[in-house]
């Protein structure tokens, strides 16, 4: 039968040249401070849609002349090697690009990058690392303090950096003003490996005669309490320390450089307790005017002493700082039946509250925040032994606008007890915090019910990548657990430009890797006091394979698959030594398909799908993609042994837990669609009847879940692979827990950790391990991105693009945008008057294959484009 192709109405766009924008270097939007030497180029063309790119041109200028220009034929403009000799520490380049098509007529130069290299090498840092110069309490957490110095320079400032990190958090004060936006500053890294490291111009901040610097320096994750069951203190030390090196370039050439020493000094400040679980308590009364301004008298403030600190763990930093992204006011302020001020921001956040207070010297204000109510008051029991209440202490009766520094809390829900009129409730408001990725997917759907699903899904994400991607935000935890990001990276990568953060995480990774290649269960790894035995486990250590390529397959990042190739190398033989010539891996402690919904509350892994099947199948695809990695770096003969083995472990697989009719040992959700998306099904026998099976469990359930955090991510790609995509949207659109818009349909504005998180009638699970914000679960959205929105990258970077929407599920229209490397693709339907009608748009330098249901795919080039076809 012939398949007829889609009826076409293409508009090309009308532009007369092709034009380079958005010129990039590296992951990270900004270019000063950055650690490459050889930092790595983007940039995007718009152009008329027949328009190719045949050569480009990089023309680098330096110490403001011009140093050279090069020519290459080539179609890459994805993260292009830098083709001049490399940067210097503190070098400052203008680089810009043009491109030719086959008519070879160059366009017009981009405008100009600036890129300003940072110190590259530990000889750059003359600065010590000082510390105050008292005794440290090592059992408790210690207030944050304040640290300072005076000095002069003179007229005929050109530029002045400041490179700063610390062994704690830290924030940044010259001459009376905040230096930069960071929060939390270094961010949370493997300290003993890595520690970043940020640069800030700071040239208009300061003046010819006195200045003065003065930093805030609190425990942070350094020395702050981490963990369970009342965590763990002093991780990775039992002082905080400061380095930081202020360097002044005058127009005559001259740089001085003004450094942490023994000249510093150190005092208590007016933040008397800070720590991320605990929140902060901020006494005015102790506040001590001018103290980061020139002319302050320091007579009476401690000395400091310097501590070792290895400079060469020093590092820029790949991604983004943590950063206030949103500021959310009140929905609703009422007083709750115990007689409690409560404040409703309608959306479960990460952030923290500012207000302006004003009323009497000693008056006290505390805050507490929580995810949820239960019996109209605040339900804090979801925190664990995590108290996040913050306090502020009025000085005097003037009006004060008070946020805290260094706390960070999960919330929807605030509690306001003490001086509570000396609020300003009318001001009152949530400041959203998370890393500051750049937000590049979106989508829509005629479904409400859907569409909140996916901001529930976004908001989670955001709230989750705090320096790290965390699994919760509220309780006592807020851990980088690796299985959490492997399932969710494809969408956190359609979401956000996540590819920076992630790829400084996953330095860590490799890290934290133990030597028989072991993955701990989270990164930074840390005693937390649980989890503490490390041991390899399916799923979350799949994470040193799975998420580099993602991060290969959504942005095109070679470099991160050589960066990480010996990690998940070690990863993949670790597993084949524990599974030993059977190829199974059928032994040893397992998660399996963790927070399966019928597992009992006190066992998340007793779940129905064997968790030796979940092993097994993950070794399979971990060494598969494995060895597809080998293959993009040219590694012949890895590529060929490990494509042997993954062959060697899916026959194993099929020959344990398969039967002939495709039925399963495990006749459960999570095992039909591991065997059928990760393609270890080896008869189409078997593959249509592990596709039968799976849609008649999902069928037989009432279209509820019965997966976990292993089945969940991939059981509607296996309903769609099996022909059974009607089943896969009665899957999403099930209303009844456990089910995704159950937690919807219950208010949920975040993704939960159990699917029952909240109970039928409100109230809240009795569970010890429950969180209203967690990301893993909402793995679905990648699903929805590619099969509803119909969006999805065939080859790396979406150079080329699928566009395959497949309606269902009663959707009568949907729409969904992703910002490419190369530039925004977009994809829209509409069903009317029996037909589908779809706009594409192809970015410059891409192209794409359509396909509408019922029609033959084609292949179109860049540029705006129109289908219709009739509806099935």
């Amino acid at each position: 039968m012939t398949v007829p192709a889609a009826a076409t109405d293409t508009q090309q766009t009308t532009e007369p040249a092709a034009r380079v924008v958005r010129v990039q270097a590296e992951r990270n939007p900004t270019a000063l401070g950055i650690g490459e030497a050889l930092p790595r180029l983007t940039w995007q063309t718009q152009a008329p849609a027949e328009w190719e790119q045949q050569t480009y041109e990089i023309s680098l200028r330096r110490s403001g002349k011009q140093d050279a220009t090069e020519e290459i034929v080539s179609s890459d403009s994805v993260l292009v090697d830098w083709p001049f000799a490399p940067l210097h520490s503190r070098e400052r380049a203008e680089v810009r690009v043009r491109v030719s098509g086959a008519d070879g007529n160059p366009s017009a130069w981009s405008d100009a990058l600036t890129i300003e290299a940072g110190l590259l090498s530990p000889e750059d840092w003359t600065a010590s690392a000082i510390t105050p110069d008292w005794e440290h309490d090592p059992n408790t957490d210690n207030p944050p303090a304040l640290l300072r110095r005076s000095f002069d320079t003179g007229a005929g400032i050109a530029s002045a950096r400041l490179y700063v990190t610390g062994q704690g958090v830290y924030e940044v004060e010259i001459n009376g003003r905040r230096v930069g936006d960071e929060v939390l500053a270094p961010g949370w890294t493997s300290y003993r490996n890595r520690l970043l490291y940020s640069t800030f111009d700071v040239t208009g901040l300061l003046h010819p005669g006195g200045n003065a610097i003065g930093v805030w320096l609190a425990d942070g994750w350094f020395r702050g309490r981490i963990g369970f069951q009342g965590g763990t203190r002093n991780v990775y030390g039992d002082r905080t320390s400061l380095l930081a090196q202020l360097e002044v370039t005058y127009t005559d050439g001259r740089r001085t450089v003004i450094g942490t020493d023994e000249q510093w000094k150190a005092s208590r400040g007016p933040i008397t307790f800070a720590g991320f679980y605990d929140g902060e308590t901020h006494d005015a009364r102790l506040e001590q005017p001018g103290w980061s301004a020139p002319g302050f008298d320091d007579g009476t403030w401690s000395g400091t002493r310097t501590v070792d600190l290895d400079k060469g763990i020093l590092e820029a930093p790949a991604g983004p700082p943590v950063r206030c992204t949103e500021e959310l006011a009140p929905q609703r302020i009422w007083t709750s039946p115990a007689g409690k001020t409560l404040i409703d921001f309608g959306q479960n956040l990460v952030g923290r509250l500012r207000l302006t207070v004003q009323g009497k010297a000693g008056d006290t204000v505390t805050l507490r925040h929580a995810e949820v109510l239960q019996d109209g008051e605040l339900c804090t029991r979801p925190l664990r032994l995590a108290a996040s209440t913050d306090t502020y202490i009025l000085a005097d009766g003037s009006e004060h606008t008070w946020e805290p520094k260094f706390a960070m809390h999960g919330f929807r829900y605030a509690e306001i007890t003490g001086a509570v009129e000396a609020v300003n409730l009318e001001t009152l408001t949530a400041r959203v915090h998370h890393t500051d990725m750049e937000r590049t997917g979106w989508f829509e759907c005629s479904d409400p019910l859907i569409n909140r699903l996916h901001e529930n899904v976004r908001w989670s994400m955001r709230g989750n990548f705090v320096s790290i991607p965390t699994d919760c935000p509220q309780r006592d935890e807020r851990l980088g657990w690796t299985g959490d990001i492997q399932v969710f990276a494809p969408t956190a990568s359609y979401l956000y430009d996540c590819s920076g953060m992630l790829a400084g995480w996953l330095k860590d990774v490799a890290d934290e890797q133990l030597p028989d290649g072991t993955v701990p269960w989270y990164i930074p790894w840390v005693q937390a006091g649980s989890w503490d035995e490390t041991v390899p486990g399916a799923v979350w250590g799949d994470v040193a394979v799975l998420t580099p390529w993602t991060l290969y397959e959504r942005f095109n990042d070679k470099g991160v698959l050589a960066a990480q190739y010996s990690s998940a190398k070690a990863w993949v033989d670790l597993m084949a030594e524990r599974a030993g010539d059977t190829h199974l891996w059928d032994e040893g402690f397992q998660l399996g398909d963790w927070l399966d919904p019928a597992a009992p509350p006190h066992d998340p892994a007793d779940a129905r799908t064997d968790r030796y099947l979940v092993a097994t199948a993950y070794f399979a695809w971990s060494t598969r993609q494995l060895s597809r990695t080998a293959g993009v770096l040219g590694k012949t003969d890895d590529e060929a042994r490990y494509a042997d083995l993954a062959g060697k472990v899916r026959a194993a697989f099929a020959q344990r837990y398969v039967h002939d009719d495709g039925t399963m040992t495990s006749d459960a959700q999570t095992a039909y669609a591991l065997a059928l998306v990760f393609d270890l099904l080896p008869t189409t026998r078997q593959k249509d009847g592990a596709a039968d099976r799976l849609a008649e469990l999902v069928a037989g359930e009432g279209n509820r879940i019965a997966t976990g955090f292993a089945g969940t991510p991939v059981i509607s790609d296996a309903l769609t692979l099996g022909g059974h995509l009607d089943t896969a949207y009665n899957l999403l659109n099930e209303e009844e827990c456990p089910s995704w818009l159950y937690a919807v349909k219950q208010g949920g504005t975040t993704i939960w950790e159990r699917w029952d998180s909240m109970l039928p009638d409100g109230s809240i699970n009795p569970g010890e391990m429950t969180s209203f914000n967690h990301y893993a679960l909402g793995a679905v959205a990648d699903w929805m991105h590619r099969t509803i929105g119909g969006l999805a990258p065939l080859e790396p970077g979406y150079k080329k693009i699928a566009i395959k929407p497949r309606p269902g599920g009663g959707i009568t229209h949907a729409s969904t945008k992703h910002l490419t490397p190369y530039g925004l693709a977009e994809v829209s339907w509409r069903i009317e008057n029996g037909q589908i009608r779809l706009f594409a748009n192809v970015p410059t330098g891409t192209t794409a294959t359509v396909q509408l249901p019922g029609t033959a795919s084609r292949e179109v080039g860049p540029g705006n484009h129109h289908f219709t076809a009739p509806v099935l």
